[in-house]
């Protein structure tokens, strides 16, 4: 039995933080208390630093397969695990789709033999595999994605009579990239007519706009509320929105529930003037003021979860014109650093950080026994010491496509271990890849 003994941390957990030790036996958190003694585990000394869950990410692409150019999910779990995140939900719209059963088991199987991380991977819906997402393992999958918005691929699914039947009959999660398909199309019509190759990344949140958000989203909240279905709203980046949700329920209790991702919190649309196309993506990255309501509606719980939408493509699909780059930011590795920055600036505390990356993802889904560090889950743990600064560059930069929007910036927290179902896959840069996550399993 391996065993370690991580001392002196101060552990943030369940909107505390206090200084206790942890005990890893196997796979497993065995005891946490002020002060454990053990003669044979390995003791990790985390003396001022902070032990906090591993982050859970309900919303990555890893392109595998069809779409290796871009990424692996070895490549992309490896650098989840560097930045603190020891569990992925991989979205179905890879090449080919995961649009029937036997599709997503092979997403499964290569994340068996390949993910670091543990994982799970969404099942995908067309207007015409309705009888393929009724199989769909209720307790072995994290959800049914739907893009009622085409974004990436050909998922888009616009029949509304398939839209009311899987509403109205799934038993289980259904994921929502809500942009409303019409309103896209026709100002990206009247805008590429009008501006040709002059067109910039500035002019994404104008075709992809507030009100197309709107439109598809509130028709989905619509559906849910209509069949009673569990409902979770990916990546919203509107005020306007955030009308849809209310904080009067607990997690628990709510049947339809909100994402927020990092980037857009992070930047706002004054940014596409430094990065262009490097922070193109769906939906668009909007005004200031939405970014300001953004984070007001996180901490007063109308968001639910933080995610990444990690999804990266090669540099030079992106130095392309702005009509031809793809839309997609990698953002995993980084993404406790991205809301370090904010707990730094004041905006938000650690307790509420590790809730909407750790503990509210992991009930939202109902994954079983983890999220949280309690005696008996398993042992997914980040340590991070949140004041030491480093600099992002292509030497540590471990996604595929080998850039990030953060490159050459000195950041302020850096993760030094991570535990992966109680295996020490991170140890200050370096990778133990002799163990494999773990496939997640759901409590439903």
């Amino acid at each position: 039995m391996k065993r370690y003994l991580i001392k002196n941390g101060q552990v943030v957990n369940e909107g505390k933080i206090i200084q206790q030790d942890i005990l890893i036996e196997d796979q497993i958190i065995s005891k946490i208390d002020s002060d454990i003694s053990h003669d044979t585990a390995t003791i990790i000394d985390a003396q001022n630093q902070y032990v906090i869950p591993g982050i859970i990410d309900d919303q990555v692409h890893f392109r595998e397969p069809g779409l290796t150019h871009k990424a692996h999910i070895y490549n992309e779990a490896k650098a989840a695990v560097a930045g603190g995140t020891t569990s992925f939900m991989e979205m179905p719209n890879t090449k080919p789709p995961a649009l029937t059963q036997q599709l997503l088991e092979d997403k499964y199987q290569i994340g068996k033999n390949t993910s670091l991380a543990n994982y799970s991977f969404f099942m995908g819906v067309s207007n015409d595999n309705y009888d393929e997402v009724m199989r769909t393992s209720t307790k072995e999958v994290c959800g049914i994605k739907i893009f009622m918005g085409s974004s990436t691929g050909n998922m888009l699914v616009d029949n509304e009579h398939t839209l009311s039947k899987i509403f109205a009959n799934t038993p289980m999660l259904i994921a929502t990239h809500c942009e409303n398909e019409n309103r896209v199309k026709e100002r990206n019509a009247y805008y590429q007519q009008k501006l040709g190759d002059s067109a910039t990344a500035a002019i994404h949140p104008i075709i992809r706009d507030d009100e197309a958000c709107y439109l598809s989203s509130s028709f989905a909240v619509d559906l849910a509320k209509k069949h009673q279905t569990r409902l979770h709203i990916l990546h919203i980046s509107t005020e306007k929105e955030l009308a849809l949700f209310d904080n009067a329920l607990s997690l628990s209790d709510k049947k339809i529930t909100s994402e927020v991702c990092v980037h857009h919190l992070y930047f706002n649309a004054n940014d596409y003037a430094q990065y262009g196309n490097l922070i193109k993506c769906n939906p668009a990255i909007k005004s200031k003021e939405n970014q300001d309501a953004l984070l007001k509606a996180l901490l007063d719980n109308r968001l639910d979860i933080i995610a990444t939408d990690h999804a990266p493509h090669t540099w030079e699909e992106k130095q392309q014109y702005y009509w031809q780059a793809p839309s997609g930011v990698p953002l995993v590795q980084h993404s406790l650093n991205i809301m370090l920055d904010f707990y730094h600036r004041g905006l938000i505390s650690l307790e509420k950080i590790v809730e909407k990356m750790s503990h509210a993802p992991a009930q939202c889904f109902k994954i079983n026994n983890r999220g949280y560090l309690r005696a008996g889950y398993f042992a997914d743990i980040a340590i991070v010491d949140i004041n030491q600064l480093w600099q992002v560059n292509k030497d540590n930069i471990l996604y595929q496509c080998a850039w990030s929007p953060f490159e050459n910036q000195t950041i302020k927290g850096k993760v030094n271990y991570t535990f992966v179902s109680g295996h020490l896959a991170y140890n200050n840069g370096i990778f133990d890849e002799s163990q494999k996550g773990l496939q997640l399993s759901f409590n439903r």
